[in-house]
């Protein structure tokens, strides 16, 4: 036996019996994790009781990201104990996700990017399906898209929160790319038509005005939909995610075809409890102030005086009447802070209705 066989023999017994470290670990967190469900039944008897606590969990992985000594990075690292986390708490109780469908969407990645792939996931058919879902206690969680960096807010997510009771538990940012994509039998001179959604295509525009100028654009109503559909029409493609390429076995043409390299969406965790303090929260608000001069100066101005950083303020027309509007404010701070409190306050005395839609902690991964 040679020398190299030799060394790379000891080293594979080593990564051998670190492998079964592992594994007890995993199985003693595993455990520790039903136990916790335990305790809580026990102290909470008759009681929905919430397993899952979005504050705890980002602390988790915070911690995790700063302590890493390497060589994996912090955020592989977190996404690992991510799904080591997902599993341990389907233990206790399989979560339910609804989010907004089909299966293969951004949106599906975004729930599994932030819950872990041991949830069992629930697709539909719209936002407001998706608030509905949660709100009924069907699914435990939701998952909705509020944000892009290049296409603006939703306003549908937003309008839905000024008749939802529902709170914002949690944010997840996805990194958007769009790939062009076809089935195996289809050969790229032949493509007359592409699928995708409306929102896709504008993010794709540029390239594809550049590299399929002339070809039909067809806009439907996801990405999953158009994959779905390259997969069963001959001579189309469709501009869509990996997700949706693994689930309908489809072939890049092109990759990372958004005119942007830094596209990016956000989306919002939807549940029906409020969340602690984690260290390092955001909070959104709704405020429909009265129609007089300085109204915006009044609502804006304690957020300064108490050094309160505001990250989004939005408007949308208000439902009880015309030209009348409401803000959609988000800002950094927890509302069970006292300078977060004392702006609210000061907001609640001037507004015509203040809405708390939740504090969560700021995105992990």
């Amino acid at each position: 036996m040679s020398d190299e066989q030799t060394k790379l023999g000891e080293l594979r017994d080593r990564i051998d019996g670190i492998d079964q470290q592992i594994m007890d670990l995993i199985c003693a967190r595993a455990r520790c994790a039903q136990e916790v469900a335990e305790v809580k039944m026990t102290y909470n008897p008759g009681q929905d009781v919430f397993f899952y606590r979005p504050e705890r969990e980002a602390q988790v992985l915070r911690r995790v990201m700063e302590e890493n000594p390497g060589p994996l990075s912090g955020e592989e690292m977190a996404r690992l104990f991510r799904e080591i986390m997902s599993a341990c708490l389907a233990l206790e109780k399989p979560m339910h996700i609804a989010f907004l469908g089909p299966a293969g969407t951004f949106t599906q990645a975004a729930a599994l990017k932030h819950f872990g792939h041991s949830v069992v996931s629930v697709p539909l058919a719209a936002i407001d399906a998706v608030f509905r879902e949660v709100e009924s206690g069907a699914a435990h969680y939701g998952v909705v898209p509020v944000e892009n960096s290049t296409e603006g807010m939703i306003n549908h997510t937003l309008d839905m929160f000024m008749q939802s009771s529902l709170k914002i538990c949690g944010e997840v940012q996805l990194r958007i790319h769009h790939h062009l994509l076809a089935s195996a039998e289809t050969r790229e001179g032949e493509i007359r038509r592409i699928y995708s959604h409306q929102q896709s295509l504008a993010q794709c525009r540029q390239w594809l005005d550049a590299n399929r100028y002339g070809i039909e654009r067809v806009p439907v109503s996801s990405n999953a939909e158009a994959a779905r559909r390259a997969s069963e029409e001959p001579g189309t493609a469709a501009v869509a995610g990996d997700m949706a390429a693994e689930l309908y076995g489809l072939e890049k043409l092109a990759g990372n075809i958004e005119d942007r390299p830094d596209n990016t969406t956000r989306f919002l965790i939807i549940g029906r409890e409020e969340v602690g303090p984690s260290g390092h929260d955001k909070s959104s608000i709704l405020v429909s102030m009265r129609n007089k001069p300085g109204a915006l100066y009044q609502l804006l101005e304690p957020f300064h005086r108490h050094g309160i950083s505001l990250t989004r303020i939005e408007t949308r027309p208000s439902p009880s009447g015309t030209w009348a509007y409401v803000f959609y404010i988000d800002f950094e701070g927890h509302m069970d802070d006292p300078q977060v409190a004392k702006v609210l306050a000061e907001i609640d005395e001037e507004a015509v209705e203040l809405k708390r839609l939740g504090s969560y902690p700021i995105g992990v991964l």
